[in-house]
């Protein structure tokens, strides 16, 4: 099964734990640590595979959930997978869509046999079990996927969260047996919310599957970046070093460094598109709401110095008038920003920690960003 994935641990930065690696798929390397954007309906909202090149990104994210639902598993495996039905020809990942089951579902059963749920687009009722979810990632056809797991809100309680547990390594063994395609790499879930014996027992779950990657899930769901942290802090020491970790749905510049600081190598997040669509814009100093009336006569790019198309084609002004006028670039190119912020951030953690001077340019980027300005 392995043959076709492999990581290489480059280097290792002493002083935190940030490292430097290369994950080999079927669809080429991927450099690590790394920031993934993510195409939940097989398209990263606003932008074509040729512009997301152009911008630095490696892998892509898909979700199982949103297309067994629309268009549907079968469609996409009939259009040759998901690499060749969206025209992109690198590593593509897909979530399971435990999360989105646990978040987008308001009727929904859970049992040890899967999860029953209505669908949050006609109302109409589905059957995930940990066997059909690997078939729909297998008809799907990316190169990493992940295993189904029920994932806990915070708040939850801790007998809440012992029983998550226990369904997400019940869960875990039946997706293992069923997953059979040595083109594809099944990465574990740590689940655990904020409960450190939990999140141990569960990579201890997880270790006799993880043959090339494993995933850390539950967090970002709603606890403060410090607990998510410390959770982090607890879990670097305990994962394997010759397997990449998975920090999902975590993606501003903060959180980026700060992860990657604590032995994260690669993350992803809906934040840099959705906020664009919302007018806002990630600089190496905290965010900046590009649509508010300050920047209406402001001429200068969104970040001086930035390499990416909108910084080198536009200003602030043309862009907040787009938005404004709710016209559709205007999400493109901050979008376009946005992602080239997190991309280039991740090549530049990547240099630091080869170079050997990572503590450094962590302490320095975060005594220039204002984490007042770093909430959503």
């Amino acid at each position: 099964m392995t043959e076709k994935f492999s990581f290489e641990l480059i280097k290792e930065c002493p002083d935190t734990g940030a490292r430097a690696g290369i994950l080999h798929t079927p669809h080429g390397d991927i450099e690590t640590p790394i920031f993934m954007p993510v195409g939940t309906q097989a398209t990263v909202k606003g932008l074509k595979p040729e512009e997301l090149k152009q911008l630095g990104a490696q892998i892509i994210l898909s979700n199982t959930y949103h297309l067994y639902l629309r268009p549907g598993h079968e469609l996409v495996k009939q259009a040759g997978g998901l690499h060749k039905f969206m025209n992109w020809d690198k590593p593509i990942l897909t979530d399971s869509g435990g999360f989105q089951v646990f978040s987008l579902s308001k009727l929904r059963k859970v049992s040890d046999d899967g999860v029953e749920f209505r669908s949050h687009i006609n109302g109409s009722k589905h059957f995930i079990t940990p066997e059909k979810d690997m078939e729909i990632q297998e008809a799907l056809g990316a190169d990493i996927i992940m295993a189904f797991d029920q994932c806990t809100e915070a708040g939850c309680s801790y007998q809440e969260a012992v029983e998550a547990r226990r369904k997400t390594k019940l869960w875990l063994e039946r997706c293992y047996n069923a997953h059979k395609n040595d083109n594809q790499m099944l990465f574990p879930i740590v689940q655990g919310n904020v409960f450190k014996d939990l999140r141990t027992q569960c990579v201890e779950d997880c270790l006799p599957y993880a043959k090339c990657g494993i995933a850390i899930g539950g967090l970002s769901v709603g606890e403060e970046k410090s607990v998510m942290y410390d959770i982090l802090d607890h879990l670097n020491p305990l994962l394997p070093k010759n397997q990449p970790r998975y920090l999902m749905g975590v993606g501003s510049p903060d959180c980026l460094v700060e992860g990657f600081a604590r032995g994260v190598d690669m993350m992803d997040c809906v934040l840099p598109t959705r906020i664009a669509r919302n007018g806002t814009a990630f600089t190496k100093k905290g965010k900046i709401v590009v649509k508010n009336a300050q920047y209406k006569d402001d001429f200068r790019p969104i970040e001086e110095g930035c390499g990416c198309y909108t910084c080198q084609h536009f200003t602030r002004a043309y862009i907040r008038h787009l938005i404004n006028a709710d016209e559709m670039l205007g999400a493109e190119l901050l979008s376009i920003h946005n992602l080239y912020n997190l991309v280039q951030l991740s090549k530049e953690c990547r240099q630091a920690i080869i170079d050997g001077r990572f503590k450094e340019f962590k302490e320095e980027y975060m005594s220039n960003y204002d984490l007042s300005k770093s909430r959503f």
